[in-house]
């Protein structure tokens, strides 16, 4: 399987542009509301049409601006899961499982009974709708799109209607749909937590544009962008400089550290998770004498807020379990920067 998508779409605020293939992958979209993600889903399922490029599906031409070519949704095969699941309101549950499979009308019965049991429905099987509750809705989703033999699953922000428990047993079962399914499917998230349990490979969108792709561990290790830096989750980011001795300048930290792989010539930014701090009982390189600005107590940690001791600079966020946080509770602490953790950025 394999889907190649490049195309450019003037929207309101900017230009959305991107240029990435697929094979038999999970493969995320990581963005913050409005940057074109869902619009991407919209193009690549005919519901919108790109300004120009193509989109091709296993050699078959979904959209191509130089050839004339722009299939309907429905001579595209492929199944999407809106947020909103977009259920037929004047249907049944098995109603609307029917209406999307394919086969003969005995093979369409026999498919729809295969995902009612699948996804535990068949007691639900003559509610609307209207009846069912979010996670049931979900559900019946899902049947639907696999009921109709879909080459290409598009998710559009398949949790974001849920509470948190239920987001939680939804997404166990899409990993093991996503598990089953021999094709590939294309995941639209602004929760890095989630594409990265549930995806191989993740491109982060800013603003219409991919900042960067990589498998998600690479990814998250080196982000490649500032954008990119962000959206994973980095709390820590400062600019930064080469300094003579060959250590970058943390210039919002005031702090100078050493690195473990050659900087980048053009140098812009440094970032460091906040989970990588190391608490430390003595200076020594990449340590550093630290205050205590704020403690904010989390669910399962604390956040502490720190600074160089004796400046003014921007405070860093230090996420520590609540144990050792009780272990070493002090106004001030040596905090290590581990080098091998330093993300360096050039843009």
């Amino acid at each position: 399987m394999e889907l190649v998508v490049s195309f450019r779409k003037r929207l309101r605020d900017f230009t959305l542009a991107v240029d990435f293939s697929v094979r038999n992958e999970v493969f995320a979209l990581l963005g913050a509301s409005g940057c074109g993600k869902s619009m991407t889903l919209k193009c690549i399922a005919g519901i919108e049409s790109p300004d120009e490029g193509r989109i091709v599906l296993n050699g078959r031409t979904f959209f191509d601006s130089q050839k004339g070519i722009d299939l309907p949704p429905q001579k595209r095969n492929i199944g999407y899961l809106f947020q909103n699941y977009a259920l037929f309101p004047n249907m049944t549950v098995a109603e609307n499982i029917l209406f999307a499979a394919v086969g003969t009308k005995q093979e369409k019965l026999e498919t729809m009974r295969e995902y009612l049991a699948r996804f535990q429905l068949s007691e639900l099987e003559d509610a609307y709708p209207s009846e069912l509750s979010g996670g049931q809705q979900q559900r019946v989703a899902f049947a639907r799109i696999l009921s109709s033999g879909a080459e290409l699953l598009l998710l559009d922000e398949p949790f974001s209607a849920l509470d948190s428990y239920l987001k939680w047993q939804m997404e166990l079962e899409l990993m093991e749909l996503l598990h089953d399914y021999e094709e590939a499917a294309l995941l639209v998230s602004h929760d890095r937590s989630e594409v990265y349990r549930l995806a191989n490979r993740i491109a982060v969108m800013s603003r219409g544009n991919i900042e960067a792709i990589d498998t998600k561990k690479q990814l998250f290790r080196n982000p490649q962008t500032l954008a990119a830096t962000l959206l994973t989750g980095c709390k820590n980011v400062s600019a930064a400089h080469v300094e003579a001795n060959g250590h970058i300048l943390a210039e919002e930290w005031g702090i100078s550290l050493a690195v473990s792989e050659n900087v980048p010539e053009k140098i812009c930014y440094v970032g460091l998770r906040a989970h990588f701090l190391e608490y430390c009982n003595a200076p020594g390189e990449n340590t550093f004498l630290m205050e205590v600005v704020q403690v904010i107590e989390d669910t399962f940690s604390f956040l502490v807020m720190v600074r160089r001791k004796g400046t003014t600079a921007k405070p860093l966020r230090w996420e520590v379990d609540k144990a050792k946080w009780h272990a070493v509770r002090a106004q001030e602490l040596y905090l290590h920067f581990p080098a091998e953790y330093l993300i360096l950025l050039e843009k």
